[in-house]
């Protein structure tokens, strides 16, 4: 099969590698007809490949047809059409039964620390082989896939039940965004676009969303976001305070994490860092670790004093300084993590289904591009060109030209 793999620091490249086979009895095979690009893929794209394998399969956004599924697998047949969730998990252990499949015991990464494996990252997560691929194994797949409707309806309807809609959805629900209240959204990329509708479809009066990128602003004003230009103000926090009483917002969610704009050091040492041979890598990166923090910093300051701010962008740093003496000055609740996708699959899949799309689901996507020129869209997402804000990859088309 085809396959985008990673073959350096900011080098990928599609080549031909074997077929995914059922190894365990709870293994299904997926055959890929839409897999996107992540924000969080730009981390293994340009800073943490002392993590990675040259050869690695990228990606944990896929949705597909299953082509065969193991013994065990009895929630599955052959040719249903799926989804598949980033994460990884049995759905029977102890973290998996209080609403944690992130925390997955039977999946969990032990020997690095870390939570439960996710597909196509990295050898801390599980070192599993990613879905920017023809076709994907599928490890505990008596518990991952979500069968939806094959019924014609585009790909997009569905796809974004992997990552976008849940880390969006538990990122409203973590800044405990109530009904006739207010919520920041610092960063408007493709998180940041659907947590502002998901807090508006769950009862938000005002969203007002933080970005510099003028086709992720236009995108959320089409969807009744009140929006800030980073390039129009000097101090954002102050911005949204005016707008806000003088107190701030409620809930705040950080929807940029470690790529944030406006950390120079940081940035700059994480590309130092992603140049030195990986055992020297990883032990910098595990012992002194620095994420590009403007954007939080951003999030503490806007938040009200007693409010709620939720992290849904990612972050990797061990020896991150954080404004201890503000956040508990102002009695700020912080919540956090990677996205429980099966945990809130039955909250999410009644909405995706209405006719009347109430998350703007088939309006996130900017590009359906071949998966043969993904290096070339990770590059123009990661640069923010061409009006780009989500990627979808297709197996099926044809290289470009």
């Amino acid at each position: 099969m085809r396959a985008l793999t990673w073959q350096g620091n900011e080098k990928l490249s599609v080549e031909t590698v074997p077929d995914p086979q059922i190894v365990e009895p709870t293994d299904a095979v997926v055959r890929i007809t839409s897999t996107a690009i992540c924000g969080s893929d730009l981390h293994l794209y340009s800073t943490l490949g002392m993590f990675i394998d040259k050869g690695d399969i990228l990606g944990h956004e896929p949705m597909g047809v299953v082509e065969e599924v193991g013994p065990e697998v009895t929630n599955l047949r052959v040719g249903d059409r799926v989804v598949v969730p980033f994460v990884i998990a049995c759905g029977h252990c102890f973290m998996c039964t209080r609403g944690l499949p992130t925390q997955c015991e039977t999946t969990q990464n032990r020997h690095a620390s870390k939570g439960a494996s996710l597909f196509g990252y990295t050898k801390l997560y599980g070192h599993v082989a990613g879905g920017q691929a023809e076709y994907l194994r599928v490890p505990q797949a008596q518990y991952g896939p979500i069968v939806v409707p094959d019924d014609g309806s585009p790909d997009e309807r569905w796809l974004y039940l992997s990552d976008v809609v849940p880390t969006a959805w538990q990122a409203v629900r973590y800044a405990d965004v109530r009904p006739g209240g207010t919520v920041a959204v610092i960063g408007l990329g493709p998180i940041g676009q659907m947590a502002s509708r998901v807090a508006r479809f769950l009862g938000a009066e005002r969203v007002i969303g933080v970005d510099l990128v003028t086709e992720r602003l236009a995108m959320a004003r089409r969807h009744g976001v009140e929006t800030i230009d980073l390039r129009d103000v000097d101090d954002v926090p102050t911005a949204i305070r005016d707008l806000t009483d003088g107190r701030g917002p409620e809930s705040v969610i950080d929807a940029v994490g470690m790529e944030a704009h406006g950390s120079p050091v940081a940035e700059a040492m994480g590309r130092a860092t992603a140049l030195l041979p990986d055992a020297m890598g990883r032990k910098a990166m595990e012992t002194a670790g620095l994420d590009r923090l403007a954007a939080l910093y951003t999030a503490i300051s806007t938040v009200r004093r007693g409010g709620t701010l939720s992290l849904s962008g990612v972050y990797g740093g061990t020896a991150d300084p954080l404004p201890m003496m503000e956040l508990f000055d102002k009695q700020v609740t912080v919540r956090m993590g990677q996205a429980n996708v099966q945990a809130w699959r039955d909250e999410i899949l009644p909405v995706l289904q209405r006719d009347d799309d109430p998350l703007g689901v088939l309006d996130l996507r900017t590009h359906r591009v071949p998966l043969e020129d993904a290096p070339a869209w990770y590059e123009t997402f990661q640069k923010k060109e061409d009006g780009c804000i989500k990627v979808v990859l297709d197996p099926a088309l044809p290289k470009a030209g």
